[in-house]
């Protein structure tokens, strides 16, 4: 895909209908052929192949909060492995794609250009190694890391992990009376007094028999499902306190949710460049992305054929192995 994209720019750098067109297409070739874009896809790539479980996790609709927090630890784990010791394996990895595609490499001990616009003190020369490594793959890793730490700190972690014993899936297999009246009394003081902690913990006794007598509790698939039968039944009314920490409960997978977003793809791939393109064109190379092993099957003559043959060109497509 990656041949067959620069074969495809290339035309239209020359041929293109306008010259925006021509413009932009140039523009992107070079980015495309440039060691920093194929870097920084790979060290996408890596970050999103780490982070994926984690992620799904989140996005289950059926909320399985315990798992995702297991993940949390495992997921930490590989960041800092790969932030530690990862650099030289991750470095081959990118300049044997630049050998296999016969782009030239830098030299990684030759000091950093820095751009235009872009000031360094000049006691802050560094190598383009340096930079690459330091500046970008550290700072990028670095991100993910406080992002994990800020959203799941121990604090975090343990609330979430105290909210799974009122998940009524399996029988309410994970249904412990302690630990709902330790969320209750150190994560929501605020709501629920002395005397109330009290009566949530008689309440809890009675809903724990009242589970046993009514086999369709046993059937939920979820906690928000839990909180709906309560109030069809008037349990709700019987069991307040319970259904009143239901509630506090239900509103975690919004955090979930926000957290997802934060470790989602799509946060990382909104460069500048892709803001240039139209959404369904950037839905079209994160399609070629997600079904890779799709894309593999298409060779680039077959998608230069293709392209030729959907209106009459000014020249003719011609790949390399061709040539």
């Amino acid at each position: 895909m990656f041949n067959a994209t620069c074969v495809v720019l290339s035309n239209i750098a020359v041929d293109g209908g306008s010259y925006s067109q021509r413009g932009d297409a140039n523009f992107v070739l070079n980015q495309l052929l440039s060691f920093k874009f194929v870097f920084t896809l790979h060290l996408m790539k890596d970050i999103v192949e780490i982070t994926h479980l984690f992620c799904i996790a989140l996005q289950r609709k059926s909320q399985d909060i315990l798992n995702a927090m297991y993940l949390v630890s495992s997921t930490t784990k590989l960041l800092k492995n790969f932030r530690d010791s990862g650099w030289d394996d991750f470095l081959v990895k990118v300049k044997l794609f630049f050998e296999q595609h016969q782009i030239d490499i830098p030299c990684m001990n030759a000091q950093y250009i820095v751009r235009r616009g872009r000031s360094r003190s000049h006691h802050d020369e560094i190598s383009v190694e340096y930079y690459y490594r330091m500046d970008i793959l550290l700072a990028t890793i670095d991100y993910q890391l406080q992002e994990l730490h800020s959203r799941f700190n121990d604090h975090t972690v343990e609330l979430l992990v105290l909210s799974t014993v009122l998940d009524p899936r399996n029988g309410f297999i994970m249904f412990k009376i302690d630990d709902i009246c330790k969320l209750a009394k150190k994560f929501y003081p605020n709501d629920f007094m002395e005397q109330e902690l009290v009566r949530l913990k008689i309440e809890l006794q009675h809903f724990e028999l009242d589970i046993l007598n009514h086999h369709e509790l046993q059937e939920l698939s979820g906690i928000h499902e839990l909180c709906q039968d309560l109030v069809k039944t008037r349990k709700s009314v019987i069991y307040s306190l319970v259904d009143r920490l239901i509630r506090f409960v239900l509103t975690l997978p919004v955090s979930t949710a926000i957290t997802e977003w934060a470790f989602s793809i799509m946060k990382i791939i909104k460069t500048k460049l892709q803001n240039k393109m139209e959404d369904n064109f950037l839905n079209d190379c994160l399609t070629v992305y997600i079904e890779k092993e799709v894309a593999k099957k298409f060779s680039s003559d077959s998608i230069i054929d293709e392209f030729s043959s959907m209106k009459e060109r000014r020249t003719q497509f011609t790949s390399k192995k061709r040539c």
